[in-house]
């Protein structure tokens, strides 16, 4: 499109999708466009354009063409914040009004998730900086959703409080066997083998990860009941009684699900009991849009419910309990933005003013998506047999509680 129409064409588009709070767009030539109204409740944002290819580059792409623009310092705020800017756009488009701001574009064959390709994505994220995820992270390096029994716990708690309502949920006895899938830095691994006295294998494919969660149970004076290894989830050999996965099954991809699911299957006992925690969609598959694939997470896609519902029934996995956490991981982030923000110096230090920038737009991203999107987490439990498990939840709620009380 040529530039001198698409900012009328981008202005237009604006002015029918901003409602609610004010956004003010200084363009290339100086000329200042104006959309919505300020209401309370809502943010107020100045933005200002460095030159006539950002317009262009938003219509063909908005997150793409944002993202990369504030990367670069093209796209600059002069009153508000990035999340403010965010919360404009989604919160006047919100998923329930089925009303979408932008496109999707994916190649299916970057959804493929062949072993190797996996670890070089896994790496692409997780093998950054330790020191990057200490100064965002709780001091555990939980990097998942917390669950929020009131929404203005801290974040600390509410971790802690995560790990319960999980360990719950597996029916943990003494001397199990304990596969955990996607064992980030081993906090959830410790957990529970200190709370329920299990034996617990974390795999993961990140190396910096593998090394900080060796060290934890090594200073723990576990290492011989808490093990981790560098291993692939389709290269686990054994039989598990339980099996857990918290923030891993976003990085499988469509076409490994069947598999991912077989896998587990195979590895859990008749009588076990799996937990998926994992980021979804409300709604129908869509592909992950293709800022976040580049920058982020290549290779991730956030699935829909009924996308692991499909390949988890054909592994004859039965779906025993499902939760859908709403708005849990907008929380999360909050913590983890305001965090990062304030150790900007120190972030930049590790890298540069694009890295930092490019972090706090992913961050800034999902809490817009989770406050207004299609985003949500959900916790799917499954069981090998129908009487592996009480026929009621009240177990999970009273060991729960007394999980919280330790």
């Amino acid at each position: 499109m040529a530039g001198r129409l698409a900012m009328p064409v981008l202005a237009r588009i604006l002015r029918g999708m901003i409602r609610q709070g004010a956004l003010t767009i200084v363009d290339a030539r100086g000329r200042t466009h104006r959309f919505g109204t300020a209401a309370d409740g809502w943010p107020e944002v100045t933005m200002r354009f460095a030159d006539g290819r950002i317009a262009r580059a938003i219509l063909r792409d908005p997150v793409m063409g944002v993202g990369e623009a504030w990367m670069d310092g093209r796209l600059m705020l002069e009153r508000g914040t990035m999340l403010d800017l965010l919360t404009l756009v989604r919160g006047n488009t919100p998923w329930e009004a089925g009303r979408r701001f932008g496109r999707r574009r994916a190649l299916r064959l970057d959804r493929v998730n062949w072993a190797r390709r996996a670890r070089r994505n896994v790496a692409h994220h997780y093998d950054l900086s330790d020191r990057l995820y200490e100064l965002f992270l709780d001091p555990d390096l939980t990097y998942s959703c917390a669950y929020f029994r009131e929404p203005e716990a801290r974040l600390e708690r509410a971790q802690a409080d995560k790990m319960a309502h999980i360990a719950a949920k597996l029916a943990l006895k003494p001397g199990m066997r304990v596969l955990d899938i996607g064992c980030g830095w081993g906090g959830l691994a410790l957990y529970l083998h200190r709370v329920a006295g299990v034996d617990v294998t974390g795999i993961t494919l990140s190396e910096r990860q593998l090394a900080i969660a060796r060290a934890r149970a090594a200073a723990a004076a576990v290492g011989e009941r808490v093990r981790f290894e560098l291993l692939d989830y389709r290269a686990v050999e054994g039989r598990f009684d339980r099996i857990v996965s918290v923030g891993m099954f976003e990085h499988v991809g469509p076409p490994c699900y069947r598999r991912f699911f077989d896998t587990c299957r195979t590895l859990l006992a008749e009588d076990g009991v799996m937990l998926l925690h994992t980021i979804g969609l409300f709604g129908s598959p869509e592909p992950t849009d293709a800022w976040l694939r580049k920058y982020i997470f290549p290779g991730g896609h956030l699935p829909a419910l009924s996308e692991i519902v499909r390949a988890s029934e054909a592994a004859r996995l039965m779906v025993s309990d499902v939760e859908t956490l709403r708005l849990h991981y907008a929380l999360t982030i909050e913590h983890w933005l305001a965090r990062a923000e304030a150790h900007r110096a120190e972030i930049e230090a590790l890298y540069d003013t694009r890295f930092f920038r490019m972090w706090t737009f992913y961050l800034a991203g999902a809490i817009a998506m989770f406050r207004h999107g299609e985003l949500c987490n959900y916790q799917i439990q499954y069981v090998g047999d129908r009487r592996a498990l009480p026929i009621t939840r009240d177990y999970m709620a009273e060991a729960e509680a007394g999980l919280r009380g330790r």
